[in-house]
């Protein structure tokens, strides 16, 4: 299984242009993945630099034939003619999806610095004879503290489905929706999280547990071992970032597939968003 993780600053490369055709084609020259996820995705924010076009969604599900693509808006607005103005994550997968689940991400008042509210979509797929969650994240970059309540809510989901692995519900009399998919222990968790390794809502997330859920692990630095984490942001953009390079897009796996990471590369090359990709090999 291949899966790989880009924040594409909806579409926008460092050249300012915006072109998902672009960054679709810099995905397949990775890899031929089985699933995507994509951070800054929107619907209707046309005003965002680079004018993106009104649809995302609709524009990535043509470019990606043989997806399926699901979407969680973090931003959901009407606008005054009752157009769509979203803002969110995207997975877009061809392996076999289960279950999908949209968390509204905790967006605690911080009145000091600009934020807007948050969300991890998770999706539940089988690759090969493998169940495993995925779940697509980006964390509030402004306020510290939204972002380390956000990673300690991602902290809590994952605790909460790794207690359905071990103590599965029972089912109603009549197939429904009271009968429950199984939830894996298995599970990749990706995306932006504006957290540099030494930030709190980092280092918060791979904390171990104290009620048997199993632990997530780094799969940049586990397949790196003793290597700083390569970075992801400030690489090409350097009229957003002036600051040196630095590593806040992250790939972590539940202990049960650390064992199964074949590889995890960021694509330092590409320009063609503000942050890097990062891929995932897992044996399945």
């Amino acid at each position: 299984m291949e899966l790989i993780s880009w924040n594409i600053q909806w579409g926008r490369g460092a050249d300012g242009r915006v072109d998902l055709a672009r960054q679709v084609e810099t995905l397949r020259a990775m890899a031929d993945a089985d699933v995507l996820c994509l951070q800054e995705v929107t619907r209707g924010f046309g005003e965002l630099r680079g004018e993106p076009g009104a649809d995302q969604v609709s524009e990535l599900t043509a470019l990606l034939p043989g997806y399926h693509l699901l979407y969680a808006p973090a931003v959901d607005r009407r606008g005054r003619t009752g157009a769509l103005k979203q803002f969110g994550n995207l997975i877009a997968t061809r392996l076999p999806v289960r279950e999908v689940f949209r968390h509204a991400l905790p967006w605690p008042a911080d009145p000091q610095v600009a934020s807007m509210p948050r969300v991890a979509l998770e999706a539940t797929v089988e690759a090969g004879s493998t169940r495993l969650r995925v779940i697509c994240t980006h964390l509030e970059y402004y306020s510290a503290t939204q972002r380390t309540a956000q990673a300690q809510a991602l902290r809590d989901w994952h605790a909460e489905a790794c207690g359905h692995a071990r103590r599965p519900g029972r089912s109603e009399q009549w197939p429904g929706p009271f009968t429950p998919e199984p939830r894996p222990a298995e599970a990749i968790l990706c995306g932006d999280f504006n957290s540099k390794p030494d930030d709190l809502a980092y280092r918060r997330m791979l904390e171990p547990f104290d009620d048997g859920t199993p632990a997530w692990c780094d799969a940049w630095l586990h397949a790196h071992p003793g290597q700083p984490h390569a970075p992801t942001c400030a690489l090409h953009d350097k009229e957003q970032w002036p600051e040196p390079p630095f590593a806040c897009d992250f790939m972590l796996v539940s202990e049960p597939l650390a064992d199964r990471i074949r590889r995890c590369e960021v694509n330092a090359g590409t320009d063609a968003s503000d942050h890097q990709p990062i891929l995932l090999s897992l044996n399945v």
